[in-house]
């Protein structure tokens, strides 16, 4: 049985305790601006567009540009992704190596 929106509780794992390797800093970058790429793609087969505000009915974003060109706290936000990703890899047992 399908629990109610107001049930659910997000449980993600901890990965308080997992630090990146030296090495892998520079992949963070490369991973969040696949990131915003992979979700600009989305939004753009959906229909939305470039506009200066977000609006749901129009389907305007203001983040649709490229990465290089977003603000650095639209940056962080795809950087926090990347680092839960690549410590989340390493939490469950896999090794990154080039």
């Amino acid at each position: 049985m399908r629990k109610k929106q107001s049930e659910y509780v997000p449980q993600p794992a901890d990965i308080s305790d997992i630090s990146l390797p030296e090495e892998l800093e520079g992949l963070v970058e490369q991973v969040a601006q696949n990131v915003h790429e992979v979700w600009a793609q989305a939004r753009m087969s959906q229909g939305w567009t470039w506009g200066p505000k977000r609006n749901d009915d129009l389907k305007t974003h203001p983040s649709l540009v490229p990465y290089d060109e977003l603000p650095e706290e639209e940056k962080q936000y795809d950087r926090n992704t990347a680092v839960g990703t690549l410590k989340l890899i390493q939490k469950l047992g896999f090794k990154i190596s080039k």
